[in-house]
């Protein structure tokens, strides 16, 4: 670790100052950005250009920045830091310097409880001799942490770093969130080929410093009574520092957890099993002898009893990496708006709930920590529907429709012309109960009535439509096109109405809207 050679404090120079200052925070030299604020309260920032609003030559709103050929870029000196101190505009710096290193990590967290996750991840820094130092963000609604570099370190290992801090904090405190690895600066391993990458505002902004935010703080987050003798006291991690804390951070689980990983550096590759998949370890209890889980449209675990780590775990089980933030990093694109972990687990008081797919695994790691599940099925029955299907499977079509109806979920993946409308309709004949068949086009929803109509001897009248303009619904037989079920994010309730639900072309509930019918 490395500390300043002399103590800067208030009363020090101003070259100093500004010579900490930007020892620390620094970015990218070449370029910086400013805050602007809007008529109606909209604020943002954007990279400084000498030809800004000049309107001989700039055609803002009308041409991009990024597509403007005159723009000039202005570099980050040291009138534009002190402009800043001072308050006469706020600078925000670019983490990812040219050759994908960085000086500094940074994380953002900004959820309700912010507090006790700064103060969770600092302690599990502080476990690990990562020097992390807290700044109050400018809106006092939340806060930034700051892990200085003594050096360039490679961004891959920063973030690396960053990551498999969180990981060790999401297992103390679930509610942290995994959308926490969106929140790192620098945002990506990569520099961008058409831009710079995610910017970070600099501390010590003089508007909001004199209200106490934008400072930094202790453990109990009172600002520092001197900002310049705080920052001069910092300790900077050298490239050593930062591979021997990932050393000692790291466990079987990876930097993104223990089912999520994008860890390729793997010492001992003859140790995995066949599947490719780090061994499960176990956390530390204690547990509770038994916990309620309930099977409806999620399933819901309760969280009673459960330590974090396990909370932690089960919200895992329902996450699984993004391939759109690695494709767009491997190529050198933005990643803005590209979540790094995609998760499908949802917090509801008392319940952490998973998609009804996620129950097998929920069931074998309560089982594996010596929890008895009580598994409760709240699912709706549907009521009874009696039909005859008239018509002959072929053999595959008759195993295939076997199988599936040995499970209450599954999928159907079979080439074109091998029958599926026809295995569905011999499945609605075979569970006898009302049925909901999802499409997503109107083609669709006409093939589908005329084929059930066929196969189930019904007239077309006792098969309900809902979609291309129409909503007569049976609540016997219907097909309904998937769109028209979910308006501005409100799903109509008669989904919950039927015993079986039946999904054409399903690969593409991947489509939110269509997930949350389901």
């Amino acid at each position: 670790m490395e500390k300043s050679d002399a103590a800067v404090t208030s009363d020090s120079p101003e070259s100093a100052k500004l010579a900490l200052f930007r020892r620390l925070f620094h970015g990218r030299q070449d370029v910086h950005a400013v805050r602007w604020q809007g008529k109606a309260g909209r604020s943002g920032y954007s990279p400084a250009c000498a030809h800004e609003w000049d309107r001989t030559v700039c055609a803002k709103p009308k041409v991009r920045c990024a597509d403007c050929p005159h723009r000039a870029l202005l570099p980050l000196t040291d009138g534009v830091i002190r402009g800043h101190l001072v308050g006469k505009h706020t600078v925000g710096v670019y983490p990812l310097l040219q050759d994908d290193t960085c000086r500094f990590l940074a994380l953002d967290f900004d959820k309700s409880e912010w507090r006790r996750d700064v103060a969770t991840f600092t302690d599990v820094c502080a476990g690990v001799d990562v020097p992390a130092y807290v700044e109050i963000s400018r809106s006092g609604n939340g806060a930034h942490v700051w892990v200085f570099f003594s050096e360039p370190i490679p961004a891959e290992q920063a973030r690396r770093l960053g990551s498999a801090l969180l990981t060790r904090t999401t297992a103390r405190r679930h509610e942290v969130g995994l959308d926490s690895y969106d929140r790192l600066f620098p945002g990506q391993d990569t520099l961008p080929k058409a831009g710079f990458g995610n910017l970070i505002a600099l501390p010590l902004q003089h508007g909001p410093r004199a209200a106490g935010r934008s400072v930094f703080t202790d453990a109990r987050f009172r600002p520092a009574l001197d900002q310049w003798r705080f920052l001069s006291s910092v300790e900077c991690m050298s490239l050593v520092d930062v591979m021997a804390a990932l050393g000692r951070v790291l466990d079987t689980a990876g930097p993104l957890g223990e089912r999520i990983t994008i860890d390729e550096a793997i010492d001992e590759p003859w140790a995995l099993p066949p599947s490719g998949r780090r061994m499960s370890t176990l956390v530390s209890g204690p547990f509770p002898e038994t916990t309620d889980i309930v099977s409806g449209n999620l399933v819901y675990v309760s969280k009673e009893g459960l330590p974090q780590a396990l909370q932690d775990r089960l919200v895992r089980l329902a996450a699984f990496e993004n391939p759109e933030f690695y494709r767009a990093q491997a190529m050198r694109l933005p990643t803005f708006a590209k979540p790094r972990l995609i998760s499908c687990a949802e917090e509801i008081s008392a319940y952490i709930a998973l998609p009804r797919g996620c129950l097998d695994a929920a069931l074998e790691l309560l089982e594996e920590h010596g929890i008895e599940p009580r598994l409760r099925d709240e699912r709706s029955t549907g009521r009874r529907l009696d039909v005859q299907f008239h018509g002959e499977l072929t053999p595959q079509q008759l195993t295939a429709g076997r199988a599936l109806l040995q499970h209450d979920i599954g999928v159907l993946c079979a080439a074109t012309a091998f029958g599926k409308t026809v295995v569905g309709a011999w499945l609605v004949a075979q569970r006898g109960v009302n049925t909901l068949v999802l499409v997503h086009r109107r083609q669709l929803m006409d093939q589908w009535r005329e084929r059930l109509c066929a196969f189930l001897d019904m007239a077309p009248a006792d098969i309900g439509v809902i979609g291309g303009g129409r909503a007569k619904p049976t609540g016997a037989v219907d097909v309904a096109v998937i769109q028209t079920l979910n308006k501005k994010g409100v799903v109509a309730d008669l989904v919950a109405d039927y015993g079986q639900v039946i999904v054409d072309e399903c690969h593409h509930l991947s489509a939110f809207s269509f997930e949350q019918v389901l």
